[in-house]
């Protein structure tokens, strides 16, 4: 009756103190399954904003070169008036 005893004391203490570590790797196994679920979503949103940042860089190049050639326009269009009147 004793042995019985000891037997049930030591795997009732045995799940007692390992419960909570099986319970904490569970959880953390879970944890990486969802993340592992979500990457394909993330790589996705990731690629459509680096492919917006991009086509944004090059709208902006463009109205830049857009800018810089209307300014040219202006300053030739000011030149014969900076220029002294000959006579």
């Amino acid at each position: 009756m004793e042995e019985e005893l000891l037997i049930v004391l030591v795997f009732g203490g045995s799940f007692a103190l390992l419960f909570p570590l099986v319970r904490a790797l569970a959880d953390r196994i879970r944890r990486r399954s969802a993340e592992t679920e979500a990457r394909p979503e993330l790589d996705r949103l990731r690629t459509e904003l680096l492919d917006e940042l991009q086509q944004l860089r090059q709208e902006t190049s463009e109205l830049t070169e857009r800018v810089e050639f209307a300014e040219r326009l202006l300053a030739k269009q000011r030149e014969p008036d900076r220029l002294p009147r000959g006579g």
